[in-house]
């Protein structure tokens, strides 16, 4: 009679998929450098904005053309304006 415990029907196919992982990339997570992300990176901070629904399809469409994320052009162009607004302050 067989004691072992019946398991889900995909415990074969998760263990098989992690063995094969394991085979093909060997410590390389652990080795290699992380980068934060910038909602974990403390000197992010997240904020909300409003933009009328048709600039944001434009600025989502010109990110991606452009391979840039948007909060990246907003930093950008707030940069610009606070220097433009604050000639003095850097």
């Amino acid at each position: 009679m067989n004691n072992k415990k019946k398991t889900s029907r995909f415990d074969d196919l998760i263990d098989a998929a992690r063995s094969r992982q394991q085979r093909d990339n060997p410590a390389t997570t652990e080795t290699q450098p992380t980068s934060l992300s910038k909602s974990t990176n403390p000197e992010y901070i997240r904020t909300t904005i409003y933009l009328p629904k048709s600039l944001h399809r434009k600025l989502k469409a010109a990110a991606v053309s452009s391979e840039r994320q948007m909060s990246d052009i907003m930093t950008e162009l707030v940069e610009q304006w606070l220097s433009s607004h604050n000639p003095n302050q850097e």
